[in-house]
């Protein structure tokens, strides 16, 4: 196991999709961690006399409609954008491996309810029933990382369980059985350590999906709401300035895809270099 994980970091390393996709995740943790040193100011403070001004030395993305700095919007939102995506993807783990791992293993009539339970909200497109959610908890930070993170754990249960399927079968875990070790002990100590690779996988590429719904959640103003800083809702409070003073909606936009854009990278990096199946 030690051999083939040092095999896939080293894989891992030569990939320069996914060295890009953490150099950019390094950035924009360096943004949310040093936001007070690389933006002093207030992000959320107007000033009207200088409203809608284009990029400039003072303003290097230039302001909004209410003379805020849109670089400083934007750094100050990749906190709020972070703290989304690891919220999600942690509603995600806690219900959905939990929940995997014992369909999975114990199979049966559990294995029977819980699929057909997660077949009933995989039936429903992954945004959607985010938006549901959010219409029915209410709109803010919280209840958008609530929504969106119901609406990964169908994806983390099926994940889990398909690993878990195949693990049950290995040679160890049929020597666990039968020296009379515990069920709980033989999930835990066998089979999660042996299914970690594919979560983790989920894990990054579900983080720039979290970022995606929480954007476009904003973007249509049911997500965080303002003064907060979160680059849906500088889309969505551009949206009347897009053809006049396009620099309002383009940078924020810039902003999410290239975080998306570094978590996909690098998810799809860690599937190349840790995923069996990639190898044959």
């Amino acid at each position: 196991m030690a051999g083939e994980s040092s095999r896939g970091w080293a894989k891992l390393k030569r990939n320069k999709a996914a060295l890009a996709g953490g150099i950019l995740l390094l950035i924009y943790l360096g943004c949310a961690l040093g936001a007070p040193l690389l933006f002093p100011g207030n992000p959320s403070a107007p000033n009207l006399m200088e409203s809608l001004s284009p990029p400039s030395p003072k303003h290097l993305l230039g302001t909004d409609e209410l003379g805020r700095s849109i670089l400083g919007r934007i750094i100050y939102g990749s906190r709020v954008s972070l703290m989304i995506a690891v919220g999600v993807v942690g509603v995600g783990l806690l219900f959905g491996v939990p929940v995997g791992l014992i369909s999975g293993y114990y199979g049966g009539k559990t294995d029977f309810i819980v699929q057909r339970f997660t077949d009933m909200m995989l039936a429903f497109p992954g945004f959607l029933l985010a938006l549901a959610l959010v219409a029915i908890l209410g709109v803010g930070l919280k209840n958008t990382v609530i929504s969106i993170g119901i609406s990964m754990i169908p994806l983390y249960i099926r994940l889990v369980r398909g690993c878990v399927l195949a693990v049950r079968e290995e040679v160890y875990v049929e020597a666990a059985r039968a020296i009379g070790t515990k069920n709980r002990h033989i999930i835990w100590r066998h089979i999660l350590p042996n299914v970690m690779a594919p979560i983790i996988i989920q894990t990054s590429l579900g983080m720039g999906t979290a970022i995606l719904f929480a954007a476009g959640l904003g973007f249509l103003g049911i997500g965080v709401q303002p003064p907060t800083p979160e680059w849906g809702s500088m889309l969505g409070s551009a949206r009347a300035y897009m053809m006049g003073k396009p620099h309002v909606a383009t940078f924020p936009g810039i902003a999410i895809l290239l975080a998306v854009l570094s978590f996909n990278l690098l998810g799809d990096g860690l599937r190349d270099a840790f995923d069996p199946r990639s190898k044959i």
